[in-house]
C-alpha cells in the first residue's frame, strides 16, 4: 500500500516523520504525472507546489482554517490530501473539477478560477472572523507571482495592510511564471529578492571599483556604505511589503518541507497580516516539464508520459493557430499593427507575431483592465492595437472597453479566443457572456467568423476600422471545413436554401453554421424548408436581416452565447424597429453556470448540435407556422 493511499484527510499528515513526508512528496509527483497525462490537465503548476501544500495542511486546520487558492489550477495536491484521489475522470463529466469545487469538498471555499481574486476574498474573510469573534480561525491565501501582476491583488493588499491586528497569511508561490515567464516591474523586484545578499555583492563591486579611484573613491564608498539600507530597499522588495505594513518572511525554498513548515508556523502565530515568500520550480521532479521553457507543461492534453507525444494528435488546424498566422501576415503589411495580451502569449496564438515583431508585442501580465486602457493609449498615439485574450477574461475589462475605447471612438481590435462553450475547465472559463456584454457598447462592431476563410477576412475588416472598437470572436478547438456562401445579401451570407420558398430563416452565428446546416437537412426531412444565413458581423445588425426575416414565417437564431441579451435579442429588436412582425425564437447557452465536461457533451446537453437545433426548431414551427397541414402534405 502506498503512503498516499493512507492519507484520507489533512489530519493523517500530522503524524508522519520527515522521511515519510519525503516519500509522500515523491509518491504525489509520480501520481500526478501518471494521472494527469492520462486525462490532460494542469501538470506543471501542481508538480511545483507539492511540499508547499503538504506544509499548509500540516500547519493549518482546514476546513476550520480557510485555505484559498488563487486561480486554483494548482490545487490538485490539495485535492489528493483532502480525500479526493480518484483522478480517472479529471475535468470530465462526472469526475473531479480541474479547479477547487465547493460541490466536491468542504475544504474548497472559492472556485472562481480567474486570477488575482483570492486576496480580496481573504480580506473579507479575515474581517468576518474578527467581527464574528473567531480570531483564532486563520485565513490563508496562496497566490502566484504571476497573479500578483493583477491590479486586484494590490487593491486587496492595500486594504489588508490597514489592520495590523487581523490575522491573515499570504503565501506567495513564486515560480517566476504565470503561463510563461512572469513579466513586469514586480517580477523584477521578486527576481532580485530570490538572490539573497544581492545588494551586498553590489556593494563589494562598488567598493572594488571606487577604491581604485584616486582621491574621491574612498569618501564616495563611505557614503555608499552609509546608504546601505536604502540600497537594500532598492534592490529587494522586502521593504516594499513592509512599508505597506505587512510582515515579510522569506524568501524560502518552497521544496524544503521543513523550512516551509517552520515559516508557516511562524506566520500562523503572528497576530497580523504576513507574507510568506516561497520559491518553487514549476514542473518540479518531471524532467520534460522542467526543461520546457515555453510554459513548463502548464496545461497538457492526454499524452505518453515518457515520449510526451499526444495520445490523440490533432489532425486539424486550430482557430487559435489560424488567427496567429493571419496576424503575422497583417504585421508584415502594416507597421501600425501591435499586439497586446494578458499573460497568455502562447495560448492566444501571438507567439509567431512576438517572434517576428518583439518591439510591437506587449504582454502586460494578468492585468486585463490595464491591457485595454494601454491599448486605448496606443490607438490614441496612432497605432492599431490587437488585444488578444480568452473571451471569459474580457469580462474583467468591460469598463475599459466601454469608457476608454468606445467613448473615445478608438480603433482597437479585440480578438476573443475560447468563445462559447469551452468545456473541461468549467463554469468560469466558458466564454458565454461576451456577445451579451458587448451589445450595449455604442459604436462597437462584433464579428463571429464561421470558418478559417472568414476568420482571415473578418480580422482584416476589423483592423481596417480606425474610428471604433471591433471584436472578432471564435471558439476553442480545431477548424472544420470551409462553409461557402451561395450569395451575399447586404453583409449577410446565405449558406443554404432547402426549398423555392423557405419557411424558416435559420440565423447561424459564427461557428454554429455547421450545426445549422445539419439542422436544415433534418428539418427538410420533416417537411420544413429553410434558409440558412450567417450574419458575419452580428453587431450592428445588418439591415438585410430584417428584410430576409420578412420573407419567412419563422426566424430562429442560434448562437454559442448566453441567450440573455445576445445576438437573438439584438435581431429581435432590429426586426421590431423595422416593423417586421415575424415570430423569432432564440437558441443559445442557458443562463447558468455549466458543469465541467467535454465541449461536445455540453453542446449536446444544451441542444446546440444539428439534432438539437432541428428538434427545437421543429417544435417552434409546428406551433407558429401557418398552413402547417399543407406543408405536411407537401412533405408526403
Amino acid at each position: 500500500m502506498s503512503l498516499l493511499s493512507t492519507v484520507q484527510g489533512p489530519a493523517d499528515l500530522r503524524g508522519l516523520s520527515p522521511a515519510e513526508l519525503g516519500q509522500l512528496a515523491d509518491e504525489i509527483r509520480d501520481f500526478l504525472v501518471d494521472a494527469v497525462t492520462r486525462t490532460g490537465g494542469h501538470l506543471g503548476p501542481n508538480l511545483g507546489v507539492v511540499e508547499l501544500t503538504i506544509a499548509l495542511h500540516r500547519v493549518f486546520d482546514s476546513p476550520y482554517d480557510r485555505i484559498l487558492w488563487d486561480t486554483g489550477h494548482q490545487a490538485y495536491v490539495h485535492k489528493l490530501l483532502t480525500g479526493r484521489q480518484d483522478f480517472s475522470r479529471l475535468r470530465m463529466q462526472g469526475g473531479l473539477s480541474g479547479y477547487p469545487s465547493r460541490a466536491e469538498s468542504e475544504h474548497d471555499l472559492i472556485e472562481n478560477s480567474h486570477a488575482s481574486t483570492a486576496l480580496g476574498y481573504a480580506d473579507g474573510l479575515a474581517k468576518a472572523h474578527q467581527l464574528l469573534g473567531t480570531p483564532d480561525r486563520r485565513t490563508v491565501a496562496v497566490i502566484g507571482d504571476g497573479a500578483l501582476t493583477g491590479g486586484m491583488a494590490w487593491e486587496a493588499l492595500n486594504n489588508i495592510a490597514e489592520a495590523s491586528d487581523r490575522p491573515l497569511v499570504i503565501v506567495v508561490n513564486d515560480n517566476e511564471r504565470s503561463y510563461a515567464k512572469t513579466i513586469g516591474g514586480l517580477a523584477h523586484h521578486l527576481s532580485t529578492l530570490r538572490t539573497t545578499q544581492g545588494y551586498e555583492r553590489f556593494l563589494a563591486l562598488g567598493k572594488e571599483a571606487l577604491q581604485r579611484t584616486p582621491l574621491v573613491g574612498q569618501p564616495l564608498f563611505g557614503a555608499l556604505h552609509g546608504a546601505k539600507k536604502g540600497f537594500k530597499d532598492a534592490f529587494t522588495p522586502q521593504g516594499m511589503f513592509e512599508d505597506l505594513g505587512l510582515k515579510y518572511l522569506g524568501p524560502i525554498d518552497g521544496h524544503d518541507l521543513g523550512a516551509v513548515e517552520q515559516a508557516l508556523r511562524q506566520a500562523r502565530g503572528y497576530g497580523g497580516p504576513v507574507i510568506v515568500h516561497c520559491l518553487t520550480v514549476k514542473g518540479r521532479g518531471y524532467r520534460p516539464a522542467e526543461q520546457d521553457e515555453a510554459d513548463r507543461f502548464h496545461a497538457v492534453g492526454a499524452m505518453d508520459p515518457y515520449t510526451c507525444l499526444p495520445v490523440s494528435p490533432s489532425a486539424g488546424v486550430s482557430w487559435t493557430s489560424a488567427f496567429g498566422s493571419e496576424l503575422l501576415a497583417l504585421g508584415a503589411e502594416r507597421p501600425d499593427v501591435v499586439a497586446i495580451t494578458a499573460a497568455m502569449l502562447q495560448p492566444v496564438g501571438l507567439a509567431k507575431f512576438a517572434a517576428a515583431y518583439p518591439e510591437r508585442t506587449f504582454d502586460v501580465g494578468i492585468a486585463e483592465q490595464h491591457a485595454v486602457a494601454s491599448a486605448a493609449g496606443l490607438a490614441t498615439g496612432g497605432l492599431h492595437p490587437v488585444v488578444a485574450v480568452y473571451a471569459t477574461f474580457l469580462n474583467r475589462a468591460f469598463d475599459q472597453v466601454l469608457m476608454d475605447v468606445a467613448l473615445h471612438r478608438l480603433g482597437v481590435t479585440f480578438v476573443l479566443d475560447r468563445a462559447g462553450v469551452t468545456g473541461n475547465d468549467g463554469a468560469s472559463h466558458n466564454g458565454m457572456w461576451d456577445m451579451s456584454l458587448l451589445q450595449v457598447v455604442p459604436g462597437l462592431r462584433l464579428a463571429a467568423p464561421r470558418d478559417a476563410d472568414q476568420l482571415r477576412a473578418q480580422l482584416r475588416e476589423a483592423v481596417d476600422v480606425a474610428d471604433a472598437p471591433t471584436v472578432v470572436r471564435f471558439p476553442k478547438g480545431d477548424l472544420g471545413p470551409a462553409v461557402p456562401a451561395l450569395e451575399r445579401i447586404g453583409g449577410v451570407d446565405v449558406l443554404q436554401r432547402t426549398g423555392p420558398a423557405p419557411e424558416i430563416l435559420l440565423v447561424a452565428v459564427g461557428a454554429m453554421a455547421p450545426a445549422c446546416l445539419d439542422a436544415a437537412a433534418l428539418l427538410l426531412a420533416e417537411g420544413f424548408t429553410c434558409t440558412v444565413v450567417d450574419p458575419r458581423w452580428v453587431k450592428p445588425v445588418d439591415p438585410a436581416l430584417p428584410e430576409l426575416a420578412a420573407a419567412h414565417g419563422l426566424v430562429v437564431t442560434v448562437e454559442d452565447n448566453g441567450r440573455a441579451g445576445g445576438v437573438g435579442s439584438a435581431i429581435a429588436q432590429a426586426m421590431r424597429d423595422a416593423g417586421v412582425d415575424v415570430p423569432l425564437r432564440d437558441l443559445g447557452i442557458p443562463q447558468e453556470f455549466l458543469n465541467h465536461a467535454g465541449r461536445g457533451e455540453l453542446m449536446e446537453e444544451i441542444g446546440l448540435t444539428g439534432t438539437g437545433v432541428a428538434a427545437q426548431t421543429a417544435v417552434f414551427a409546428k406551433h407558429l407556422l401557418p398552413n402547417r397541414g399543407a406543408n405536411q402534405h407537401h412533405a408526403g
